[in-house]
């Protein structure tokens, strides 16, 4: 009868494994596979077992009535009680997973009847024991993330490795992005925020300070300079200009004159201005200067005519052409900045993170500075996603069918099941030979 129970109890456990591996192909991997054999050989170790105390029992039961004497009733006893916490933990065991023999008996198949809900408590257990922010806390601060990260960036060969990373990412990211894309969404941007913020009071404010720290000076220098140059290399520009002026009727010496007095005075005026830092000429541009800077600021008409202006240079193809080659430029330029080892670029890029990793290693307050940032950071993730976290075991335990979810937790602990099952064997036997002792002993 032992026998033919556990061999019932495999071939039912056998369907099993072929209804997994035929009807759910993939559900069990190459590790899957390896518990599976073991646990066959285990259950191979508790079934012989069982099949031996049947042996020893028919035999020894045989012997006594044969008169072998007394010592084969305590055999008798022994094995007759091994065979029977066999069957019981074999019955136990089975029952988490299957109906015993097939047979609809209460409170069997465990796992395959309550896998939702058992899903749903380990997910609680998850989220309630090792997701909890105490837990959460103590494991962040047990690592000392910020000293690892620290030590480990400054190594200058990681520090290398980290700036090679992050050129190969600028490179990967630049060259994914489309360049009309980019100079369409900065064309559109810098024109919309040009556009958005009035220009003139800023620029009457900015004109102001340099009249007030004499930085206008220097410009109206460069002009004086720019124009004595060019009178004193273009004479006989301003004579043809002047003589084409006059009237037709006039000679062309009076013309020569006039046009030589014209080109002298100009000549005069330019170079004095230059010279003497207090000109009338400077005083005067200096309360233009000031009348305008007063002007952006707050006359209303000087305003508007700013902003029109503004627009109008805005609107211009030129313009959005220039932002599109300044889009271009920048890109070429990072690009070949990341792609060369030597470059300055790359160079201040692992500097930084020398001086980083340094700085995480020997400055206990920015460590612990960081560590709360990060530790702050992975508590509100989990407080505002412990949900979505756990359902990923409560939904996958879900998605999978009774079989298979049977079959998945009895291969991870249905081998150390079997040792139920070997233990209820041993100690059944012992406790039987106990009782008979124990029963002879009384006269019984």
């Amino acid at each position: 009868m032992a026998m033919r129970t556990e061999g019932a109890e495999r071939a039912v456990g056998g369907g099993a494994e072929r209804s997994v591996g035929a009807g759910r192909a993939g559900v069990l991997t190459a590790a899957d596979e390896l518990k599976r054999r073991g646990l066959r050989r285990m259950k191979g170790v508790a079934t012989g077992l069982l099949v031996l105390v049947a042996v020893v029992y028919a035999l020894a039961t045989w012997a006594e009535h044969s008169g072998a004497g007394p010592w084969a009733g305590y055999v008798a006893a022994a094995a007759e009680a091994g065979m029977v916490g066999a069957l019981a933990d074999w019955f136990a065991v089975t029952a988490l997973f299957r109906r015993p023999l097939g047979l609809p008996i209460p409170h069997t198949a465990i796992i395959p009847t309550k896998k939702d809900q058992l899903g749903q408590s380990l997910g609680e257990f998850v989220g309630e024991n090792f997701l909890s922010e105490e837990v959460v806390r103590d494991k962040l601060r047990s690592v000392e993330l910020a000293q690892r990260v620290g030590d480990w960036l400054a190594v200058p060969a990681n520090a290398d490795r980290v700036t090679a990373e992050l050129a190969t990412a600028v490179r990967g990211g630049l060259r994914v992005l489309r360049d009309a894309d980019v100079q369409a969404v900065l064309g559109e941007s810098i024109t919309r925020r040009a556009g958005a913020q009035e220009v003139a009071p800023t620029l009457g404010r900015l004109l102001e300070k340099t009249i007030a720290d004499d930085g206008h000076r220097r410009l109206v220098d460069l002009v004086l300079e720019a124009a004595h140059t060019w009178l004193t290399a273009h004479r006989e520009s301003v004579l043809d200009a002047v003589a084409g002026g006059s009237p037709g009727w006039t000679p062309r010496f009076v013309d020569r004159k006039v046009g030589e007095r014209v080109y002298r005075e100009l000549l005069r005026f330019v170079t004095e201005a230059r010279q003497q830092p207090d000109h009338p000429a400077r005083a005067t541009v200096d309360r233009f200067l000031a009348d305008f800077a007063q002007q952006l600021q707050h006359d209303r008409e000087t305003r508007e005519r700013v902003e029109r202006l503004k627009n109008d240079l805005l609107n211009r193809p030129a313009v959005q052409d220039l932002i599109a080659s300044a889009w271009s430029a920048l890109r070429a330029m990072i690009v070949d900045a990341a792609e060369d080892e030597r470059s300055a670029l790359r160079l201040r890029a692992r500097s930084f993170v020398l001086t980083t990793g340094g700085r995480l290693s020997s400055d206990e307050r920015l460590r612990a500075k960081l560590d709360g940032w990060v530790a702050d950071a992975t508590i509100y993730v989990v407080n505002g996603y412990r949900a979505e976290i756990t359902s990923l075991i409560t939904d996958t335990v879900a998605a999978w069918d009774a079989p298979t979810t049977s079959r998945k937790i009895e291969l991870h602990i249905g081998r150390d099941l079997q040792f139920i099952r070997l233990n209820g064997t041993v100690i059944g036997a012992l406790a039987g030979l106990l009782i008979h002792a124990a029963t002879r002993a009384l006269g019984g």
